[in-house]
């Protein structure tokens, strides 16, 4: 069973800086994806950063220069450090597992979420 526990989302002034946690259970983690998602209120979910099993990052445009994805394979974890935050990064951030089966199939997990809320 795989489980993705989202965590560090909180309350911060705009200009602040948050890192959020994404700690993965099961087996998937080596062989994952994985990405950041966020979904504003009343908005649909977006990307926010990709980062494959060889560290090979991706990021959309307003996340670039100000977001940073990494992993830790180790402790079968991934992290987004958000700086310089704007009231517009306000959403709730969701983790994301994508493996590719190997008929093509691409199966996706997603956690619970977690709130940054950015106070102008």
């Amino acid at each position: 069973q795989v489980q993705l526990v989202e965590s560090g989302g909180g309350l911060v002034q705009a200009g602040g800086s948050l890192r959020l946690s994404c700690a993965a259970s099961g087996s998937i983690f080596s062989r994952a994806t994985m990405a950041w998602y966020r979904q504003a209120p009343g908005k649909q979910r977006e990307l926010v950063a990709t980062i494959t099993t060889g560290d090979m990052t991706n990021y959309v445009d307003f996340a670039k220069g100000r977001f940073t994805i990494s992993r830790d394979s180790a402790k079968n974890t991934m992290y987004l450090q958000m700086i310089s935050l704007k009231p517009e990064d306000t959403a709730v951030y969701y983790c994301n597992a994508g493996v590719r089966h190997w008929t093509g199939r691409l199966d996706q997990y997603w956690g619970q979420g977690t709130q940054v809320t950015v106070s102008s």
